[in-house]
């Protein structure tokens, strides 16, 4: 038999957003967007301690422990499948972000609350280090976040998750929705637009790129591959360019230009 990876599963080709899922969609992100802002309100009336680890000795790092953004601790404490939360300014995008490394395909048909919902949630390939910690505290006790942080979505019907994200195609939209959120539970970061192209789903014998199997660049040359090809494939130039040792972020839903037909747009993120 063989098992197909999140990663090669074509996400919504046949699914209709019902009414009823997106308006439960529409409340659900209510709710979990005003639990954010309450925790990190009452965080913030708590709290009085700003200590970082700049101000922690050399001799006190391995008592450090990376702690969770209040906001996000919150939500994982419901749930422990999520990792993250992705959102692009004046899209649609602004969601929580899941990982279920005992089911890679978990949530792509139920909802934050694992409720059956067919806009499903958008999930970090099990392949992705979302990381544990800060850059800031240079990831002390915790783990490096991957080189590439692949997020699959669907392409609804409605718009919902990664319905809209071909608005990419178009150089001008892309340009003025440059940047893109994605916050670990333990870090805020941002991303800039650095490549937007169409691609596919190939056979496991195919000698091509892959652009899915990008995860992790321990070498000059395994970065050199990657990048060469998705700025050859890039449909525009976003005038964003980058190096060995950066970090990336892969946004992948499905396209119908080809079988098995993948639109994708992927950000480097600010240091």
């Amino acid at each position: 038999m063989i098992i197909f990876s999140l990663s090669v599963v074509c996400f919504a080709v046949s699914y209709f957003s019902g009414l009823e899922d997106d308006r439960e969609l529409e409340n659900q992100q209510t709710t979990l967007q005003e639990e954010m802002q309450t925790a990190a309100e009452i965080y913030e009336t708590t709290t009085h301690d700003n200590t970082t680890v700049s101000t922690v000795s050399i001799s006190a790092i391995e008592e450090v422990v990376p702690t969770m953004l209040p906001e996000y601790e919150a939500l994982w404490q419901q749930n422990e499948d999520f990792i993250g939360w992705l959102r692009i300014e004046d899209t649609v995008i602004d969601y929580p972000v899941m990982q279920c490394t005992e089911d890679e395909n978990y949530y792509l048909s139920r909802d934050f609350y694992e409720e059956e919902n067919k806009n499903g949630c958008l999930i970090l390939d099990n392949d992705s280090n979302a990381g544990v910690g800060t850059m800031e505290q240079e990831y002390i006790n915790g783990s490096v976040p991957s080189t590439n942080l692949i997020i699959h979505g669907h392409t609804m019907k409605s718009g919902q998750m990664f319905g809209g994200l071909k608005l990419y195609q178009d150089k001008e939209y892309g340009l003025s929705h440059n940047m893109i959120c994605f916050d670990s539970l333990y870090e805020k970061r941002e991303y800039e637009l650095i490549a937007v192209f169409y691609s596919q789903v190939y056979y496991q014998s195919e000698d091509v790129f892959k652009y899915y199997t990008f995860f992790q660049a321990d070498t000059q040359e395994e970065f050199d591959d990657w990048y060469s090809n998705i700025k050859v494939m890039s449909l525009y130039d976003t005038g964003v360019t980058a190096e060995y040792g950066d970090e990336f972020i892969t946004l992948s839903c499905c396209a119908y230009h080809v079988e098995d037909g993948r639109f994708v747009v992927v950000g480097k993120r600010l240091k």
